[in-house]
């Protein structure tokens, strides 16, 4: 039987305008319950710029999801100015027996995500 680490929600932060990773980012993940959103957990980026699963000890289920990414607090704690005061990343999940992980490609004035591994 796998983790749940194997089978959850997770994300990596990286600040591509200097190449390191964005240690301490507060990140939401929420699913969408019928027409409103509903949290799962927020928890901040480790020193790596992860969080390595959102779902804790709880499953992961098909279903309409999204992170929202506190950028602009991230970026203001840098001294640097930024355009986004957030990121936020809506994803649905199909498969909820395969780990999802969605990465963020920021940097002050741009972003850019894609489905990881």
């Amino acid at each position: 039987m796998a983790s749940p680490a194997q089978h959850g929600l997770s994300t990596h932060v990286l600040n591509t305008s200097s190449g390191n990773p964005a240690v301490g980012m507060l990140v939401t993940c929420q699913i969408l319950k019928g027409e409103k959103w509903s949290d799962l957990n927020s928890a901040s980026t480790d020193s790596d710029g992860r969080v390595k699963n959102f779902l804790g000890a709880g499953s992961l289920h098909t279903g309409h999801y999204r992170f929202t990414f506190q950028t602009g607090a991230w970026f203001a704690q840098q001294n640097i100015e930024t355009f986004f005061p957030s990121v936020t990343i809506e994803f649905h999940v199909h498969d909820a027996a395969r780990h999802h992980h969605v990465p963020l490609l920021l940097s002050p004035f741009g972003y850019s995500t894609y489905r990881g591994s």
